[in-house]
């Protein structure tokens, strides 16, 4: 045995800290594990539309547990000991191991159970990073000259904390030193030296010029003028990202050290993909760079994306709601069609959220502070509860409706395992549940999403003359609905979708419906190019199977607990 092997064994028996019990993790697999791990790394490396159909879903996290609370890397150990299918996480390695004795403990003790666990079981890995880019508008660079500084440089001399897509390229290169050429993430590789896939996914959030600022550059100005049309400036502001940002990922991927991981790495972007409120009012396109040419450049620029299937608790859009994440999400359907005719390998998963703070708990009081930071006051003063079922009913009908490879859950990174564990458990068993029914792995793999061609998309605002056709509307109609016409605040009593397969006269559909408000009986859905089904629908969501041929309606698998 070679030492690096008898190290990184023993490493493996590590001594996890920071949670309320210990855990060792052995070297010795047992059958099951060594199932789930299988099946983790075959679907992690799937083609998006193979042979094989849709890759089946991981869970993943931004929690890092960094602070030895959360989801921290022995829970992760214990969720795929259990049979979980998940996608590990960890957070970016920001301390130097070899620098004191403190440093190389806490390194050690956060990295090396869940690294090693991946290691002996061949696992994908995924690393939380920072918007990388945004070092690049620090006080070093916006002291540099106006030919070096990548930051936005405004007509009068000022320079401003922004990203300018008109800068020089070369500091592009910058942040593969700061962040990838660093003693930290030189000992993760010699740690895992031969990962199946390595994941980068940025928090994508740095401070940059939008293009509707544009005349705020000097360097805009001077190469186009003033006066130009709105479609020309998202134009030269996406391509000036387009140029950008692969030089940074190309520089990311050679400082690392390790072939493997120069192989595997993908560089993946939180809401790096296109609107999902097209068309929800006049102004959507202030915040969208689409163009004639793409829906988003973001497929031209990353290999990934993880765009917000958020319940925003800043806004008022409800879960209920015409404005909700279900209604608006379904404009992403041509979308992800746009995406993979541009990149066939682009990673398409979800991050979600439901809109509340860290500290909330069902007992919290809802003050005029709580309600601004948590959804489930806004909820509580409409006269509504929140609970665990209402999640995974919301959860759930938009992993069917987007099938993504991962669903990343979103809270943050100080928060707690608890009180959130019910939650996600939720998550789990959403997940869970499509790997173990033999009904739902096929239609996930091989269904067609079933447009419904009865109505358009409730957001038809400012609609492009080349996106007016496209089918972007996949609510199923119910006996519960309003009349129309509907406004953003419409309520939707029960949400339902389906999925088909086989020719005609010989199709089976797969129905998934939620009611977020109540547990409701006998609703009617009708079902296009079969006819209405009566079902009953809870809050946690529920799936019913329809033979075309038998004219028979079929239960397929209940809620969590049901």
């Amino acid at each position: 045995m070679m030492i690096d092997d008898l190290t990184s064994i023993m490493r493996g028996l590590v001594l996890l800290v920071g949670t309320a019990s210990t855990v060792l993790v052995g070297v010795s697999p047992s059958a099951g594990s060594t199932r789930v791990a299988e099946e983790i790394r075959r679907e992690a490396l799937l083609p998006p539309n193979g042979p094989a159909g849709r890759p089946l879903p991981l869970v993943s996290h931004w929690n890092m547990g960094s602070q030895g609370r959360g989801w921290t890397p022995q829970y992760q150990i214990e969720l795929l000991g259990q049979g979980h299918h998940i996608l590990p996480w960890l957070g970016w390695p920001q301390t130097d191991p070899l620098k004191k004795e403190q440093s190389a403990k806490q390194f050690h003790d956060y990295y090396d159970g869940l690294l090693g666990y991946c290691r002996e079981f061949g696992l994908p890995i995924s690393f939380r990073g920072t918007q990388w880019e945004a070092m690049l508008v620090g006080k070093e660079y916006r002291s540099l000259s106006p030919e070096q500084c990548p930051a936005v440089t405004t007509p009068e001399g000022e320079v401003l904390a922004k990203l300018c897509p008109f800068g020089p390229v070369e500091p592009w290169q910058d942040p593969a030193e700061e962040y990838v050429d660093t003693a930290g993430m030189k000992e993760l590789q010699r740690m895992y030296p031969d990962p199946p896939l390595v994941l980068f996914v940025s928090n994508n959030e740095a401070p940059d010029l939008r293009w509707h600022q544009v005349e705020q550059s000097k360097r805009y100005l001077d190469k186009y003028g003033p006066g130009r049309s709105d479609e020309f400036k998202r134009q030269v502001v996406a391509r000036g990202w387009m140029e950008r940002y692969p030089v940074m990922f190309k520089a990311m991927r050679e400082a690392l050290v390790n072939e493997s991981w120069k192989k595997n790495v993908r560089f993946v972007g939180y809401g790096a993909f296109g609107p999902s409120h097209f068309g929800r009012w006049e102004g959507w396109k202030q915040y969208s760079l689409i163009t004639d040419q793409w829906t988003s450049p973001d497929w031209h620029i990353w290999d990934g994306g993880s765009p917000s299937y958020y319940t925003h608790n800043w806004d008022d859009s409800r879960d209920h709601w015409v404005w909700s994440t279900q209604v608006e999400s379904m404009n992403w359907i041509f979308m992800l069609e746009e995406a993979w005719s541009v990149n066939p390998d682009f990673w398409w998963e979800v991050s979600l959220w439901d809109g509340n703070a860290s500290d909330w708990t069902p007992q919290t009081e809802c003050t005029p502070e709580n309600t601004k930071k948590s959804k489930a006051c806004q909820y509580k003063n409409d006269g509504q509860t929140y609970s665990p079922d209402r999640f995974e009913g919301w959860a759930q009908f938009g992993l069917w409706l987007l099938r993504p490879r991962a669903i990343r859950e979103f809270r943050g990174s100080t928060t707690p395992l608890e009180p959130w564990r019910p939650f996600f458990d939720r998550l789990l068993s959403a997940v869970d549940r499509v790997w173990a029914n033999e009904t739902l792995r096929d239609f996930w793999r091989f269904g067609e999403l079933v447009p419904n061609r009865a109505h358009q998309h409730p957001y038809q605002v400012d609609i492009p003359e080349k996106y007016r056709d496209i089918q972007r509307w996949f609510l199923l109609d119910t006996s519960l609905d309003a009349l129309r016409p509907w406004d953003q605040r419409t309520n939707i009593p029960v949400f339902s979708l389906s999925l088909v397969r086989g020719d005609e006269g010989k199709r089976r559909w797969l129905v998934y419906a939620h009611s977020p408000l109540d547990n409701r009986r006998a609703v009617r859905i009708m079902v296009p190019e079969y006819g209405e089904i009566t079902v009953d629908v809870p809050r946690a969501g529920t799936f019913y199977s329809i033979d075309q041929q038998q004219k028979k309606v079929t239960p397929v698998v209940a809620a969590s607990g049901k």
